[in-house]
């Protein structure tokens, strides 16, 4: 089954240009972990690794079980239907991404998640050694966020489990230019806020993309834009 590269670029883009977004939801946990270890670049890795790591696993469990659902209901029409909806997911990406503070309850809500995990953390993960932060990270990775939730709802709806971890591993991918440094610097870069002109920018290609991904099962059938969504991996889960 072909790679849907128009998913994984708005994935992508989401990711990396939704940076605002994962310092105001993420830059308090980050900073707070970059400071119970070793101040390196390295060490910041890890964690954003382990994080990345722990996306890629979620979106390979729920694009799975999406797939399972698929294959046992069969019923017509159904496929087209989540092509839809996987479309109208980005679109609602697009729309958080503009107005990231109508999130502030799950920023909240991944605090107190993040706090509960504590005990978790404490009989999981060891005090030291270089599977700390890769552990601590992919611990990170699976807290309620507005905008990763919003994500991982798309690799439910593409229906495969390697579709799925493929568009939560971009959309991991992609954050990392934001969270490496602030896991690293700390908070002084939680201030370097992108401009609105660039979010409207990035909304509006992957709003864009959410409209192609929509429109795709239905233009399948013209000549001239088979070939093209053919290139691009487009197809109806």
């Amino acid at each position: 089954m072909p790679v849907d590269l128009v998913v994984l670029g708005a994935a992508l883009l989401t990711g990396l240009l939704g940076g605002v977004h994962c310092v105001a939801m993420c830059g308090g946990i980050a900073t707070g972990l970059a400071g119970a270890g070793p101040p390196r670049l390295a060490n910041a890795f890890a964690l954003n690794g382990g994080r990345v790591l722990g996306y890629t696993l979620a979106g390979a469990i729920v694009g799975g079980f999406g797939g399972a659902l698929l294959s046992l209901a069969r019923i017509d029409g159904l496929a087209t239907t989540l092509r839809i909806a996987l479309g109208a997911v980005l679109i609602v990406v697009a729309v958080r991404l503009l107005w990231p503070r109508r999130l502030a309850w799950v920023t909240r809500a991944g605090g107190v998640a993040w706090n509960a995990l504590a005990p978790l953390r404490a009989r999981v993960v060891p005090s030291t050694g270089p599977l700390r932060p890769w552990l601590m990270g992919m611990l990170w990775g699976w807290l309620p966020c507005g905008l990763s939730t919003t994500v991982l709802v798309a690799a439910w709806l593409e229906a495969d489990a390697l579709h799925g971890a493929l568009v939560m591993l971009a959309f991991g991918t992609g954050t990392l230019a934001t969270m490496v440094p602030l896991t690293w610097a700390g908070a002084r870069l939680q201030s370097r806020l992108a401009s609105r002109r660039g979010r409207i920018a990035s909304a509006a290609l992957i709003a864009s993309a959410g409209i192609v991904t929509i429109a795709a099962p239905f233009l399948a059938g013209v000549p001239g834009v088979h070939a093209v969504l053919e290139a691009l991996g487009c197809r109806s889960v």
